[in-house]
């Protein structure tokens, strides 16, 4: 049984890494974001939403409801 959650983690995290790889790969647009008057450079929209996801999985589980 231990053997067979790690194969399936795994594959998981393999499932998860391709399409997270897939997705950057896609989405090469480059865009400049403006928020409150301050201009960011021009990098690509995968980036953007990428390290937004990764900010609201850090910071999520310190707000507690």
């Amino acid at each position: 049984m231990y053997r067979l959650s790690r194969v399936l983690l795994a594959v998981i995290i393999l499932v998860v890494t391709l399409s997270m790889l897939m997705f950057v790969l896609e989405n090469q647009q480059l865009v400049a974001l403006s928020f409150l008057g301050w201009t960011a450079p021009r990098f690509p929209i995968s980036i953007f939403i990428l390290s937004a996801l990764l900010v609201g999985m850090l910071v999520g589980p310190l707000i507690r409801i």
